[in-house]
């Protein structure tokens, strides 16, 4: 099969310019490969506060090998709380609680990590990128082989963009995906669980209990009605910039799950008594919990987060023309925290073989080939040890220490410590 290399005038098109697509952008460009970032979306994030975090572990090396050395340094500026490893070491500390009592059930075995905004990581990633290198409204529709070993890309607007190689990182419901595995084949599957997440202002005072537990997040349900709960600092004062003023305020992460299939209503109003009924049900969530929740206004915002997968398949190989990347190549639930670890994961590994392919000491279809060896399987154990943390997520009574809920995150498992129960 005939095929191209990168050029100038053949580069690399990554279709989606969230931060798994900009973090190979910035990958590519230290390996001195050409290529254009297509997004969707009409601008960058411009709202440094807004959004939820991610928290990056066992990636954080691999991260590391992608990023110019100013720019990885830079990483702890995008931290939800810019204070840790700086004026507060953080631990590492993951905690599994009851969620009636408020006692630690499990303790996820430690390891470094950055919590981050994903709003700020993302605007972070996209410096030092020439502004023609990340084209923003650019919604991809289709490609087509070219009979010269390349790929044309089309757009809404109906412009096309020849390349060598199209590289998916366009998310969940990735539309590079379902034209490469056929449109059902390609859909992701509901999991069976309700999701719904607040961001809420919060004073220090009235956040104070909720950090005595831990100073960055937590987990945990409770045992009669299995509603889950997530905590985490979204922002504080340094990072949203209201610490040089008298009314400063913190930020924080309330998400509330349950099993089942529950049309849950579209209207804030509604959806948020749904929250604050899980905190009610039963025996009730602990005060410090209910506290938090019933003062969540009546005007916020409540998220609702369709729970559902894409355990990885092969698709039909085509010389390396195409391929898949991040949640377009394995999209997960949650419940671990490893989907932009595995994605960053992916970044590092398809980087360096597409530098060798550059370099000619590959054939394009043996540099994707490998890539995607490594990736698949991997990515494939991980889609599914995410979909049961969020089943055992939901039943703290049976949760075992070899739960991938409460197992170390790493490719490799780690058992959780038995704190109670």
């Amino acid at each position: 099969m005939q095929e191209c290399t990168p050029t100038e005038s053949n580069p690399v098109l990554i279709i989606g310019g969230g931060i798994v697509g900009l973090a190979l952008a910035q990958a590519l460009k230290l390996q001195n490969v050409p290529f254009i970032v297509f997004e969707r979306a009409l601008c960058p994030p411009h709202d440094t506060t807004g959004g939820w975090g991610i928290t990056i572990h066992w990636a954080l090396p691999a991260l590391q090998t992608c990023l110019p050395e100013a720019l990885f340094a830079a990483i702890d500026s995008v931290q939800v709380d810019p204070a840790l490893g700086r004026t507060r070491a953080d631990t590492g500390r993951f905690l599994f609680l009851d969620i009636s009592t408020a006692e630690p059930r499990y303790s996820i075995p430690p390891a470094p990590r950055k919590r981050v905004s994903r709003a700020r990581l993302q605007r972070l990633l996209a410096e030092g990128l020439d502004v023609d290198r990340v084209r923003y409204g650019m919604k991809f529709v289709g490609f087509a082989e070219d009979g010269e070993g390349g790929v044309e890309a089309e757009f809404a607007d109906g412009s096309k963009v020849r390349g060598c190689m199209l590289i998916g990182a366009d998310g969940s419901t990735s539309r590079v995906r379902r034209l490469l595995v056929g449109e059902e084949a390609g859909r992701v599957q509901p999991v069976g669980a309700n999701f719904l997440g607040v961001t809420v202002r919060m004073t220090e005072a009235e956040l104070a209990p909720l950090r005595a537990i831990d100073p960055l997040l937590f987990q945990g349900s409770h045992p009669d009605t299995g509603k889950y709960m997530w905590f985490s600092i979204l922002s504080t004062p340094e990072a949203n910039g209201s610490g040089c003023c008298s009314a400063e305020y913190y930020e924080a992460q309330i998400n509330i799950s349950w099993l089942g299939t529950n049309v849950v209503p579209a209207s804030e109003k509604e959806r948020l008594a749904l929250i604050k009924e899980a905190a009610r049900a039963g025996t009730g969530f602990h005060q410090t919990f209910r506290d938090a929740i019933e003062g969540i206004s009546e005007d916020t915002m409540v998220v609702e987060v369709k729970i559902a997968d894409w355990p990885t398949v092969r698709w039909v190989p085509c010389g390396g023309r195409v391929t898949l990347t991040g949640d377009a190549a394995h999209a997960m639930t949650m419940y671990r925290g490893e989907a932009a670890n595995h994605g960053i994961t992916d970044v590092a590994h398809l980087a360096e073989q597409l530098r060798l392919w550059q370099e000619g000491k590959k054939t394009r279809a043996e540099a994707v080939g490998e890539y995607e060896d490594e990736m698949i399987p991997r990515a494939y154990q991980a889609v599914l040890l995410s979909r049961q943390a969020c089943l055992d997520a939901h039943d703290v009574r049976n949760l075992q220490p070899d739960s991938p809920l409460v197992s170390k995150r790493a490719t490799l498992r780690t058992p959780g410590v038995r704190i109670s129960g």
